[in-house]
């Protein structure tokens, strides 16, 4: 690691030594934000009145351009959802923090864009990533009204949906845990609420998201499959506002506004009342509840014209209870309770050195405990009788990164960086008590740290050829294993016309954590831990090549993407293991002996097919995929189809802006149904005994035809919602009135085993149980 750090300091020198040599240039160099709320606009592009010499803002709203020592000079900015900005500006007065304001457009006209760029050379430097922002996905229907940027996510080419209504992300051939999902740079756990039906990320709370399935930064790291980086909101700087929304099944609020003007706030809650409602209607003897809720909040604090600071967080939690009573002679209370949630914080610094040099620090922590807990109390004559036990699983992750930004000139961009962090695993914390044996503890407890460096080199020599070239240096440490990782990633795009590129891209990840779930479907019981010397890391391969093209004449635009990939070491459970060991004796339980390494491919195409601009906009989207497991002890050793691998996939989306204060969207979607293990065949079989000779029993023995053959139903559904907008004196407010499967599909949300007399014996059957039928809802929303 020591050379590794060696190699990225001479490489900053190096740059900083090239930058003297250009003094004959100016640089300019500053941020792009909202006007109006001064938010950091993302993937804005900044560029000459000509278009030669170009841009983009990074994660942060900062850009860097050298221009021609000249008098004057007139940029061009521009992002989607705002009003593109052309400004001359005198040299002379060029500072190094410029603020540049682009005008948003109408929030009541606004449309649905997937991406941040409208022309073939901006995109070139990316592949195989989306970027959105909240206001995005406001316009779309939502289960219950619900406004979910996971849900958005699944819509995409490339994502496959998991069981009915879950936000659960499988990214070309992926597991839902090989998704590294940050929140202000801090990983989250468990992104699902009201197990997978909803995720922890309010979408008031939110500015924008980006989200990679391939082509991946040197940046990222600690996952096989996907990046979501998604960034909290700022805080209003300008004026106090507020936004929030009453629906059917929960309420929230959003405040924010400036504390002087050097900082800003930002606090958004949102609570179920699931709970509240159903209690009037509950026994006594018999009562359960639930609700969620989430607690996003963030300060930022202007040091110098040259230092920021940030500090965020998120809180949220699950909660299920039951309580029964029962017995007469021996009354007895039985009360379960299960909660899980997620906690993080992020302290960030940011530091422009000069008009060529940023950089961002961050501190990060992050929880994600699950709990469960099982009491029962006997009234007896002879004394109470109390009986208990408890079960709890969690991950501690708390890390450190700095990444700087170097603006060589127009045709490098330097980002290079260090990461740092300390995870503590406890799978298994389990305690028991009976108040007439005793009480028995286990707890299971692993510590890792993890360290890696990084350094791109984006390369634009001119605007028809961007290359970046990168590696990730990675050293995984866990008690015996210490293992060492290099990670190469190149991207490179070739303009071939005015409307057309073409891009290939290859990356490598490795993740040394693993979720051990039998469903798959990002339960709070699915249980995390590091990767072992029995158990090594994860790692992926993913190859893929694309093209662009612009159909300026009708306003699509349409991207095709080739990919293969193959990850190395998945786990899954061996046959007959348990999933969730609460039963298990003090000091046996040992995660490694359940589970079995295997590895797994995946290849196919996408078509996406978008229009961004006029009174209807969408996108089309459609995949064709296959994604095979192997492990030598499941399945006999042979190759089987995984559960979510899904031959075909269709996402149509369209959102019509029928008048200024109507506005339409639906959504239909198609998938092939899920690959799944059910039984064949049935029979009874007899024992006899060697020494009698006789019956003495009779046992139930059932046929398989291999993992995952069975093919569930083709499932697809259509979601519509008509939006009313008006403007009031103290903001403005709008109706939505949405429909979930609105033809009422029964879809599969699994299936089970049916057996029924009939005449002549008994038949067996294989019977869909479907979850959601056609669900409406209503929802006021608000702004000021």
């Amino acid at each position: 690691m020591r050379i590794l750090y060696k190699f990225l300091y001479y490489l900053i020198c190096n740059a900083l030594l090239v930058t003297t040599a250009q003094a004959q240039k100016l640089t300019v160099s500053g941020f792009v934000v909202e006007k109006g709320s001064r938010e950091t606009i993302v993937g804005a592009q900044v560029s000459t009145s000509k278009g030669i010499i170009g841009n983009i803002t990074n994660a942060y709203g900062f850009f860097s351009l050298s221009i021609p020592a000249t008098d004057t000079v007139r940029l061009v900015v521009s992002s989607m959802g705002y009003v593109r900005l052309s400004k001359s500006y005198a040299t002379k007065n060029l500072l190094t923090n410029l603020l540049i304001e682009l005008q948003p457009e109408a929030r009541e006209l606004q449309e649905v864009r997937v991406t941040g760029e409208t022309d073939v050379t901006s995109r070139l430097g990316t592949m195989s990533s989306i970027r959105l922002n909240a206001k995005q996905v406001a316009n779309l229907p939502a289960l219950l009204g619900e406004k979910d940027i996971l849900k958005v996510i699944q819509l995409l080419p490339g994502v496959q949906k998991g069981t009915e209504g879950s936000t659960a992300l499988y990214v070309r051939g992926g597991g839902g845990d090989q998704n590294l999902i940050l929140l202000d740079d801090a990983p989250v756990y468990n992104a699902n609420h009201l197990f997978g039906f909803f995720s922890v990320f309010n979408n008031d709370a939110i500015n924008n998201m980006e989200f990679f399935k391939g082509g991946f930064p040197a940046r990222y790291g600690g996952r096989a499959s996907s990046v979501l980086d998604i960034r909290m909101k700022e805080g209003n700087r300008e004026r106090f506002s507020g936004t929030g929304g009453i629906g059917i099944i929960a309420s929230r609020l959003t405040l924010e506004g400036p504390m002087n003007k050097k900082s800003s706030f930002l606090v958004s809650g949102r609570r179920t009342y699931l709970d509240l409602l159903t209690k009037p209607f509950q026994s006594k003897k018999s009562r359960t509840g639930y609700y969620f809720y989430d607690l996003n909040a963030k300060l930022n604090y202007d040091l110098t014209k040259r230092d920021k600071v940030f500090l965020s967080g998120y809180f949220g939690q699950d909660a299920l209870a039951t309580k029964t009573q029962t017995g007469v002679r021996i009354p007895t209370t039985n009360t379960n309770s299960m909660s899980w949630g997620n906690a993080t914080g992020t302290l960030r610094w940011n530091h422009v050195f000069n008009q060529k040099l940023f950089l961002n620090t961050s501190i990060y922590a992050s929880h994600y405990q699950f709990g469960f807990s099982d009491e029962t109390k006997r009234e007896r004559p002879e004394g109470t009788q109390l009986i208990t036990s408890e079960y709890a699983s969690k991950v501690n992750d708390y890390g450190l990164r700095a990444d700087l930004d170097y603006f060589l000139n127009n045709a490098h961009t330097l980002k290079a960086g260090l990461f740092v962090a300390q995870r503590q695993f406890s799978p298994r914390a389990y305690t028991a008590f009976n108040s007439q044996t005793g009480s028995q503890q286990e707890v299971v407890r692993a510590s890792t740290n993890e360290k890696a460096v990084y350094i791109n080199d984006i390369f634009q020599p001119s605007p028809r050829f961007t290359a970046t070239v990168g590696f990730r240096a990675v050293q995984f440490k866990n008690g015996e294993l210490n293992q060492f990782f290099i990670e190469p990633r190149l991207l490179a795009g070739v303009k071939l016309t005015e409307d057309l590129s073409i891009k290939a891209s290859y990356a490598r990840m490795n993740q040394p954590i693993h979720v051990l779930t039998n469903t798959g479907a990002g339960l709070p019981t699915d249980l995390w831990v590091p990767a072992t010397k029995r158990v090594p890391p994860q790692q992926s391969d993913q190859v893929v090549i694309g093209i662009d093209k612009q159909l300026r004449k009708s306003g699509l635009t349409l991207t095709v993407e080739g990919y293969y990939k193959r990850i190395s070491q998945i786990v899954a459970y061996q046959e007959g293991a348990t999933f969730l060991v609460l039963g298990d004796e003090v000091g046996t339980f040992d995660w490694q002996k359940n589970v079995t390494s295997g590895r797994s491919w995946s290849y196919g195409s996408e078509v996406l097919l978008q229009r961004t601009s006029g009174r209807l906009t969408g996108w089309l989207g459609y995949t064709l995929s296959w994604t095979q497991q192997q492990f030598a002890a499941l399945n006999g050793g042979q190759p089987f189809y995984a559960r979510y691998d899904r031959r075909h996939d269709v996402s149509l989306v369209g959102t019509y802006q029928l008048s200024p204060k109507i506005i339409l969207s639906g959504i239909w979607v198609y998938g092939t149904g899920n690959a799944l293990t059910l039984p064949t065949a049935s029979f009874d079989a007899t024992d006899h005994s060697i020494d009698k000779g006789l019956q003495t029993g009779g046992a139930k023995l059932t046929d398989y035809n291999g993992r995952n053959s069975f093919r569930a139903a083709p499932y697809h559904r259509l979601d519509a919602s008509v939006q009313f907008h008006r403007k009031k004196r103290w903001g403005s407010r709008f109706w939505e009135v949405g429909v979930y499967n609105a033809y009422n599909r029964r879809n599969p949300f699994y299936y089970q085993i049916a057996t029924e007399n009939v005449e002549g014996g008994f038949k067996t059957s294989v019977k869909r149980v479907s979850l959601f039928p056609v669900i409406p809802s209503v929802s006021y929303n608000f702004n000021f």
